[in-house]
């Protein structure tokens, strides 16, 4: 059976970048190249977004935020710090809005029945952007609002997020944390920035039990994520039983990320990948979207991409040029995943 799977991108989100900053142009061509050279690219339906509009991205995000960007666009022609770590050039308001309709356009591929499934490589990232404000290289929460336009265009009932960047999606968390229409699941290195993702955060009103945090401590990898998937995430997924998944693909739980301290190896990376497209198979008929989020080391990252598209395809192989994490010890994990289970009656 041939697999369509679309493919989201646009050459701009180039554009938005700041020399010697983690979060910068390098990545996004880092993935374009390997995708290019593996033969990828051209295997895929290539789409075109566009510019989300002001009412889509205010299902999330204050007016007066939106109103901030549009004001500092206007006042200022250099690139400026909006916070410690998210900077904000001429385009980024530009781009960031072409970031959160890449994302829409990939859900709308899949649930248009166009694609049967969805790869949206988008910057700047959108997990940690809060609804009043940037952070964490983050201007606007992109899978949080592509979870709120299945809502209200596709009238889902049901959509299921799975973040596996290795900083908690803190942003995705707080807007839809009251919303039993989308189950939001965290796996994270924690304690580590940004200080949110405990256990205990499981959502809000109508919408408490849909948040479900994996917190990690270092050093965890393949072994480790694994078993949380095989004995928290599918049992959460069948139970859910949700008509769509987005994942906030992050690569930087690598072992050779230099911002973090984990030990997942791209070997392993793939095999959650091929996890949740089992997942979405079995029980929303393959509707999935992977978003690209964090991932610092550009090897990592691009071969992480690589393998995403490798599995969305249908292909069977797995491209691991930087191989497994020098140390294979890792802390025990069955206790965190029998209090994971615990707090959410699996």
């Amino acid at each position: 059976m041939t697999v369509t799977t679309a493919y989201i991108t646009h050459p701009r989100y180039a554009d938005h970048t700041y020399a010697g900053h983690p979060e910068h142009a390098g990545r996004i061509q880092a993935v374009w190249q390997e995708l290019d050279s593996a033969g990828l690219t051209a295997r895929m339906k290539a789409v075109t977004p566009q510019p989300a509009d002001q009412d889509l991205i205010l299902t999330v995000h204050t007016r007066h935020y939106l109103d901030k960007l549009q004001w500092v666009t206007q006042s200022h022609p250099e690139t400026v710090l909006l916070n410690p770590d998210t900077y904000f050039g001429p385009h980024s308001l530009d781009i960031a809005r072409l970031a959160v309709g890449g994302v829409v356009t990939a859900v709308n591929e899949v649930l248009s029945n166009r694609a049967d499934n969805a790869l949206a490589v988008v910057r700047p990232p959108g997990h940690h952007a809060l609804a009043d404000n940037a952070m964490g290289f983050c201007l606007f929460g992109n899978v949080a609002i592509a979870a709120k336009y299945a809502q209200q265009a596709h009238h889902l009932e049901r959509v299921m997020i799975v973040d596996f960047d290795v900083h908690h999606g803190n942003g995705t968390q707080d807007m839809l944390y009251d919303d039993p229409k989308a189950l939001f699941v965290s796996t994270h290195q924690s304690p580590f920035y940004p200080g949110t993702g405990s256990l205990q955060e499981t959502g809000r009103g109508t919408g408490t039990g849909f948040t479900v945090n994996i917190p990690l401590r270092a050093g965890h990898g393949d072994t480790s994520y694994n078993s949380i998937y095989e004995d928290a995430i599918w049992p959460l997924a069948r139970r859910y039983q949700p008509q769509l998944m987005l994942v906030s693909a992050g690569f930087d739980a690598h072992w050779d990320d230099p911002l973090a301290h984990m030990q997942l190896s791209l070997a392993g990376y793939a095999n959650l990948t091929r996890q949740l497209m089992a997942m979405a198979q079995e029980v929303c008929d393959g509707k999935i979207v992977f978003v690209l989020e964090g991932g610092y080391n550009l090897d990592v990252l691009a071969h992480g991409v690589r393998n995403v598209a490798h599995a969305l395809l249908g292909d069977s192989d797995v491209s691991d040029p930087i191989g497994p994490a020098p140390d294979p010890h890792e802390p025990a994990i069955d206790p965190l995943i029998a209090t994971v289970r615990r707090i959410h009656g699996l």
